[in-house]
């Protein structure tokens, strides 16, 4: 396993994307809406990771709640599976809270989301990679 990305909620996806850009050198960017989690994401690549900028689409969005709840910041650490469905069937066999199961996400993912009450909490999300990737 490995750390996959960083997740962190903002306000503003473009102010984020030119603040990060301007702070940090980074060239390599990709821009996705997902429907499915209700946000528009900016995927920075870096050599070894990614950062994720996470931008809601909505008021129902759950990264909207964070938002409203919590302002600007870190909203989970992603951690790469070779087989989600056996990953996230060993962490609810050993008492993890799994939100909401297995379900796709930005760039053709299977992800799914562990609970922070149940990882010291902090929100971990465990992704997987489509199998032509």
């Amino acid at each position: 396993m490995r750390i996959d990305h960083i997740a962190i909620v903002v306000k503003d996806l473009e102010r984020a994307l030119k603040n990060f850009k301007n702070t940090l050198r980074i060239d390599d960017v990709d821009l996705e809406d997902v429907p499915s989690e209700k946000v528009k994401v900016a995927i920075l690549k870096l050599e070894d990771t990614r950062i994720e900028l996470l931008q809601p689409l909505d008021d129902s969005s759950p990264v909207s709640k964070f938002l409203t709840e919590k302002g600007e910041g870190i909203h989970h650490l992603a951690i790469t599976a070779n087989d989600i469905e056996k990953d996230v069937e060993r962490a609810s066999a050993n008492g993890a809270k799994i939100l909401g199961g297995i379900r796709s996400g930005s760039y053709g993912r299977k992800i799914a989301f562990i609970h922070p009450k149940s990882v010291n909490g902090v929100l971990m999300e465990i992704c997987q990679a489509p199998p032509d990737s």
